[in-house]
């Protein structure tokens, strides 16, 4: 859990990073079309960064069923790496084919976190 939480605070950090990157340098070197495939992979990245870390936290907190908080902290960090990472790339390197097929396998990492999620706040219910 406490590796998540770390995980996130990098995630965060790059996340801006990344972003002012973007906005700064890239601006005048990506067309609007390229410009806008590198802001979402911005966007969900740090989205996802936010809910590993609130996962993290979750999960550090000692109650039951940790284990989903966790396992859901690492789902998005695998969806922020194959998802955003493979748009990062799509924008920057044009290579379409190739790294455009990791970018749904991403959304299913960001959906199965948000569904372990759901799942132990169902399991809080009973």
């Amino acid at each position: 859990m406490r590796t998540v939480v770390v995980l996130a605070a990098v995630m965060g950090f790059l996340g801006v990073g990344l972003g002012a990157f973007g906005a700064h340098a890239l601006r005048q070197r990506l067309g609007e079309e390229r410009l806008k495939t590198y802001q979402t992979g911005i966007q969900y990245h740090l989205i996802h960064a936010l809910a590993m870390l609130l996962t993290g936290v979750l999960a550090g907190m000692g109650s039951s069923g940790r284990g989903w908080y966790e396992t859901a902290g690492w789902l998005f960090f695998v969806g922020i790496v194959l998802f955003s990472g493979s748009l990062y790339l799509l924008a920057l390197e044009r290579l379409e084919r190739k790294w455009g097929l990791l970018t749904p396998l991403g959304g299913l990492f960001f959906l199965s976190g948000w569904a372990a999620v759901a799942i132990r706040m169902g399991m809080s219910a009973h």
